[in-house]
């Protein structure tokens, strides 16, 4: 009897953490905890979406999500009311309504500063690339090109160089580290100054580009900062500009950043992220000075195993009346 009461324990009476879509990351918090949060997981009930959290209404508190899938909404928060915590596993918020969220008092949790130097590190990586030609060299050797035509195209010294971060956030902060001590000026972009640097601060984006060699977009994604980088932006950071993106594909119009590409009115990029992925623009497939990766700057081993203690500290503190580890502020 004690057994079945015991396994009844497991089950029921653990804390409910919701999840709406199957997420390989999830499985992984599920597998190491499935002994202190029962996981209710949206997708595996036969009844449809709204149902199934009609049923659940009265007792979720918590919800797990990733910018990964659809958004969650106005609609969502309002079928769930008894919701008091939404846990993403991103850093990024763009996939929430936010203002639905402080209307309703719940409370998010994101991934902070755990995705900082990896992304800083893929940013680098993608300028490096970029400026001295690595994916377009090493295809020139596999090509056999080295041996039949010789004299491969110049890159570009990355010392002394203008970069202007925008976003001088968590990634924007280890992205400038790292390139100072490439011996490069670094100039920013932020929605106000940051009163800790010493870095020559542009209120105008635009601004910042015309006196940049390099741009790197490290910021959010939210109403203000999509299609930021348009045309003129892009125009204003020159024929010799590198534009290198590790924050969301909708920050830049990425139509025009193609056909700047094309036409050779901007030096090249580095993209992490696109508008609509997975799909990259084709136009960009044939070109050298661009270097694309399938959003995966986040993705390290060590990473992950950061990002689940995170998750689940996070889900203890919420569960233990204690504050949470990753609160972002929804003012």
């Amino acid at each position: 009897m004690a057994h079945n009461n015991h396994t009844h324990l497991h089950g029921q009476d653990l804390p409910k953490v919701l999840q709406l879509l199957p997420n390989p990351f999830f499985a992984l918090v599920e597998a190491n905890n499935s002994h202190k949060f029962h996981f209710l997981k949206a997708w595996a009930s036969p009844l449809p979406q709204d149902q199934f959290l009609e049923t659940q209404a009265g007792s979720v508190q918590v919800l797990l999500s990733s910018s990964i899938g659809p958004p969650i909404t106005a609609q969502i928060l309002h079928l769930l009311p008894s919701l008091k915590l939404l846990v993403t596993i991103s850093a990024g918020l763009d996939h929430i309504d936010l203002a639905e969220c402080r209307a309703r008092g719940v409370a998010i949790a994101n991934a902070s500063k755990i995705f900082a130097e990896d992304v800083a590190d893929m940013a680098v990586g993608l300028l490096l690339d970029v400026m001295r030609n690595i994916s377009a060299s090493d295809r020139f050797v596999r090509d056999g090109f080295w041996v039949s035509k010789g004299d491969f195209a110049l890159g570009s010294k990355i010392g002394g160089k203008q970069v202007g971060v925008v976003g001088l956030g968590n990634i924007g902060l280890e992205v400038a580290k790292r390139l100072e001590a490439f011996g490069c000026n670094i100039l920013y972009n932020s929605r106000k100054k940051k009163p800790f640097v010493s870095y020559p601060f542009f209120p105008d984006v635009c601004e910042l580009a015309a006196n940049s060699d390099v741009l790197v977009i490290c910021c959010g994604l939210t109403a203000q900062t999509h299609h930021m980088i348009n045309k003129k932006v892009l125009l204003a950071l020159g024929r010799e500009g590198v534009i290198v993106n590790v924050g969301r594909g909708a920050i830049i119009d990425e139509k025009e950043m193609v056909q700047c590409l094309v036409r050779g009115e901007i030096g090249g990029a580095g993209l992490d992220v696109f508008e609509n992925e997975p799909h990259a623009p084709k136009e960009l497939f044939a070109l050298d000075n661009v270097v694309l990766s399938p959003h995966h700057a986040v993705l390290t081993p060590e990473c992950f195993t950061a990002l689940r203690e995170l998750v689940v500290g996070n889900l203890e503190a919420f569960f233990s009346n204690k504050p949470l580890l990753s609160q972002v502020e929804n003012n």
